[in-house]
């Protein structure tokens, strides 16, 4: 292996920073939008790699991909929907235990998530929780969870999430000819149950009804410009996520696409602060076996729900329940850990 040069160990110390900033820093934690977008300016910078083409994709992405409309179009309609999704909520818990309703939130949308995509998922999964009469932190518990299960589920089609777009794009050519259904006729039996055990986890979570938590104050009262203002946060997200994966392509090319299977699946834990569908880009490849290709997705998919940066369900529900990264990563890195050492068990 080639020796690191400056260029190497400056992107480096940026995954370092990236990693331990917003737990160190609360003005970082606090703007962890902006903080992730200078650090992807400063990735791109220290690799040299600044293009128009780059500037232009970045500028236009969030919006081609119909990420930011899906957020802005989501958001008015629930702004003005609220009070009858509330009430809609009260009349089932009414009728239905929580639990049940917990545990079928968790798995319709991870299933859900691979049509409907991660991100509309996602803005329904806190307008649903919002509604639940239950302490905040059991919220916080059932959000992360939830959101482990629309980052698995959304890969199972091309119009899930951009990781599944680009894998399916990557393998359509011999020897694998992958079509629509191909992620899922390959992942499905390790994704469906893992969404079924996500439910079930949610639910042991879950405690007794919180009447409290039933009041809707001031605060938690989302106007217009609160709106606007997460929009225009995911939009300055999926740039950061973009130039962030151009800067780190050269170390990603360099030290990661020689690494066995095995050891990739747990290098890939790096997908928890990384662009995944960058990663996707970077390490699929047809030669792969069927093995390795598994290997590879399941251990981005996962590791992706570990920190707020690791996937968009994660940085919109943070936003919009004021879930602190020290809060998440005290939940999700352990979880996240325990899924990637039973997957690995599974597949291995």
């Amino acid at each position: 292996m080639e020796s690191p040069t400056m260029v190497d160990i400056g992107l480096f110390i940026i995954v370092l920073i990236v990693l331990i900033g917003p737990f160190m820093v609360k003005k970082i934690e606090h703007n962890l939008e902006a903080f992730l977008f200078v650090m992807g300016v400063l990735a791109v910078t220290i690799a040299g790699v600044w293009s128009l083409h780059l500037a232009e994709e970045a500028i236009m992405e969030p919006i081609i991909k119909g990420i930011v409309p899906a957020v802005l179009v989501a958001g008015l309609l629930f702004h003005y929907g609220r009070d009858k999704a509330q009430s809609a909520m009260a009349t089932i818990l009414d009728k239905v235990s929580i639990k049940v309703v917990v545990f079928l939130m968790v798995v319709l949308l991870g299933l859900a998530s691979s049509v409907i995509t991660a991100i509309i998922a996602a803005l329904l999964l806190v307008e649903l929780v919002n509604c639940m009469p239950i302490d905040r932190k059991t919220k916080i518990n059932i959000v992360i969870i939830a959101c482990f299960s629309i980052g698995l589920g959304a890969v199972l089609t091309p119009l899930g999430e951009p990781l599944s777009t680009i894998a399916v794009t990557k393998l359509q050519g011999d020897p694998y000819n992958a079509g629509f259904f191909f992620l899922f006729n390959n992942l499905a039996i390790y994704i469906i149950p893992g969404i079924l055990a996500m439910g079930a986890l949610a639910v042991f979570f879950t405690g007794k009804r919180s009447e409290e938590a039933c009041l809707v104050t001031t605060e938690d009262t989302e106007t217009l410009r609160d709106v606007g203002i997460r929009g225009a946060k995911v939009y300055v997200f999926v740039m950061a996520l973009l130039l962030l994966g151009a800067g780190m392509k050269i170390v990603i090319d360099k030290y990661l696409l020689t690494v066995p299977a095995q050891i990739l699946y747990w290098v890939n834990m790096i997908s928890a602060i990384l662009d995944n569908a960058t990663l996707t880009a970077a390490e699929l490849s047809p030669s792969m076996e069927i093995t390795q290709i598994n290997a590879v997705l399941m251990g981005l998919l996962i590791a992706g729900g570990m920190l707020i940066p690791g996937n968009i369900p994660n940085i919109i529900s943070a936003s919009k329940l004021r879930i602190p990264s020290k809060t998440w990563a005290a939940f999700g890195a352990p979880f996240g850990l325990a899924m990637m050492l039973v997957y690995y068990l599974i597949m291995y």
